[in-house]
């Protein structure tokens, strides 16, 4: 095995401290260490090593909880977080107008916080369409009661001419005049019943003018109608005294960029600002077209930090999978996307989630095997010819025990391992590496010993 300078040095450092330790432990008669035992002695020719918590503390020790996992039947592919494509909304000027911001940068908003104020000349012109609107209804509505008003005007007469009438003929008289009112009269009928149906339509017309105005200054405002049309203290509706109108979030988000600055004049159709939805995210990963075959009908992943050991394995988020619609010839990989089914609750969402943050997606491709005790990959070390890793003693916690590693499959981050453990032990991890260099001389294992509260190790005299 070749062994680089650095790792060298530090080998030869640390059984520098160790041979040190030694001495100055052996020689009762001089005057104390400067480091003390923190914990006492194993017994000789023991593969236990003491680690109290300021050992612990000097050398970064982590541990990580054994996990059954299919580790023959995991692959892992690489990808990175991005926003789904509706995850974003833009913002734009539908007037020309000066803005004046109302938010800052990454901040959250909820639908209908007010994010800025848009003061626009044109908005002058649309408030006189509204008005003009406005006014045109009841216009047409008293236009309405004119021609009703007439058409009972003639019918009123029609019937008094009729009793006239009847009442000349009973007498055994006839009026030629009257009776040429009264044919006049209705004549005019079908003329007075048309003119009340046009004055209708002008009134339903004037209607439907003033919906259109009110839904126009609503788009073009960003400001909801029911807000433009609410009635202030005197009766008139809000759009009349409006010098500017505030464009509001239409749903929850976070501030993502803010493309102009404050009290800037901007034409239509500039973007003010972005916003983004947090739970709206997926992860993106491209895999070989030849385990597109291992693919099919799996629908479950899981998602995992791009690290290894404990904090890998508590952070890892489950996920729905897909496999894209188009693939990538010149690089023989297909992408694959997996959604997080757990982001959106604040209970299971993952600090460490952002877009653009690499991770593995890793997806068991075969059920029916049996779950294996595997640790991660970074817990196991080589020592020579041998591959040890250090497990935690459950009886006690300041102490690990030395095991030379049975290992069985591995995908890169967990490895089986097939002898020396329980479902229910923890290994070491950052530090593995550390204890190994003080626990071997020459190459060979150092049978027990402990640690100093500086992080030296001294093992047990024969």
């Amino acid at each position: 095995m070749t062994t680089t300078p650095s790792i060298t040095r530090l080998a030869l450092a640390l059984v520098a401290c160790a041979l040190a330790c030694a001495l100055g432990c052996s020689d009762e008669s001089a005057s104390p260490p400067v480091t003390t035992h923190e914990a006492a002695a194993s017994p000789a020719n023991s593969n236990r090593i003491a680690i109290p918590a300021t050992v612990r503390a000097n050398l970064g020790l982590t541990f990580a909880p054994v996990e059954r996992r299919q580790v023959e039947a995991t692959v892992r592919i690489p990808g990175a977080f991005e926003w789904q494509p509706r995850a974003r909304r833009e913002y734009r000027l539908s007037l020309a107008g000066s803005v004046e911001l109302m938010v800052d940068q990454l901040q959250p908003v909820k639908a209908g916080d007010a994010l800025y104020r848009l003061r626009s000349p044109e908005w002058l012109t649309i408030q006189e369409e509204l008005v003009d609107a406005e006014q045109g209804i009841p216009a047409a509505a008293a236009a309405v009661e004119v021609s009703r008003a007439a058409l009972a005007e003639a019918s009123a007469r029609i019937e008094a001419a009729q009793t006239r009438l009847k009442a000349l003929e009973q007498a055994g008289v006839r009026n030629a005049e009257l009776e040429e009112r009264m044919g006049e009269l209705r004549a005019s009928m079908p003329r007075l019943e048309a003119a009340l149906k046009q004055d209708e339509v002008a009134h339903l017309s004037a209607g439907a003018a003033m919906e259109h105005a009110v839904n126009h200054a609503a788009a073009v405002s960003g400001v909801a109608r029911t807000i433009l049309m609410e009635r202030d203290g005197e009766g008139s509706p809000r759009y009349r005294s409006m010098e500017f109108f505030e464009v509001v979030a239409a749903a929850d988000g976070v501030i993502e960029s803010i493309a102009t600055t404050d009290g800037a004049f901007g034409e239509v159709p500039t973007v003010v600002l972005t916003t983004v939805d947090p739970s709206m995210i997926r992860f993106r990963a491209r895999a070989p077209q030849a385990d597109l075959r291992l693919f099919a009908g799996v629908t479950d992943a899981r998602i995992v930090p791009a690290g290894a050991g404990a904090a890998a394995a508590a952070d890892s988020i489950p996920a729905t999978m897909m496999i894209g619609l188009d693939a990538q010839p010149g690089e023989r990989t297909i992408d694959v996307f997996a959604t997080p089914t757990g982001t959106q609750d604040s209970e299971t969402a993952r600090s460490w989630v952002r877009a653009g943050v690499s991770a593995f997606l890793e997806v068991v491709v075969d059920g029916s095997g049996a779950p294996m005790l595997a640790i991660p990959k970074a817990a196991v070390v080589r020592d020579g010819l041998k591959h040890v890793f250090f497990r935690r003693d459950p009886s006690d916690p300041n102490t690990v025990v030395r095991v030379e590693a049975d290992l069985g499959a591995d995908d890169g981050q967990w490895v089986v391992i097939n002898s020396g453990l329980a479902p229910t032990d923890t290994v070491v991890v950052d530090g593995a590496y550390e204890l190994m260099l003080a626990s071997a001389q020459g190459g060979t294992q150092q049978e027990g010993g402990h640690f100093h509260a500086d992080g030296t190790f001294h093992g047990e005299p024969d």
